[in-house]
């Protein structure tokens, strides 16, 4: 007797809808990003596919930026059944997403965020300087 659990098909087509949510992305940007072929009826069909096609699928994964296998092999309930294995009601643990601490200084990142412009500012300030030289140049050439 053979005493193996039926194993659940892994519905690709939600677990793009999943983590396209996740990340934020509406399905015409996703289907803009997929090319003329495709508009946000197409994505809303595709996410309801089972399976999807190699190439399709490949493309999806390097426009969500994420391993293909992530699509492929995504099990909401497993996921949820290791969370609340992991994080239960009577564990100290937290999930850094409730986590209600700053895990950083926001002084810190403001500073970062002015470095980054100062670097922009000090960046568009050479390429100006290299622009006027050569037009200075040119204008000596007349």
């Amino acid at each position: 007797m053979n005493s193996t659990a039926p194993t659940q098909k892994i519905h690709e087509g939600r677990n793009v809808k999943r983590f396209r949510e996740m990340l934020g992305i509406k399905q015409d940007a996703l289907a803009a990003d997929l090319g003329d072929d495709w508009n946000q009826q197409k994505i809303s069909l595709l996410e309801q596919k089972e399976t999807i096609d190699a190439a399709v699928l490949k493309d999806l994964a390097a426009i969500l930026k994420i391993p293909m296998e992530a699509i492929q092999n995504f099990d909401e309930e497993k996921a949820v059944s290791i969370i609340s294995n992991t994080f239960t009601s009577n564990d100290s643990s937290t999930l850094n997403a409730v986590n209600p601490y700053c895990t950083f200084n926001p002084l810190d990142k403001l500073v970062e965020a002015f470095e980054e412009v100062r670097r922009l500012n000090a960046e568009v300030i050479k390429l100006k300087d290299e622009q006027i030289s050569l037009l200075q140049s040119l204008l000596e050439k007349k």
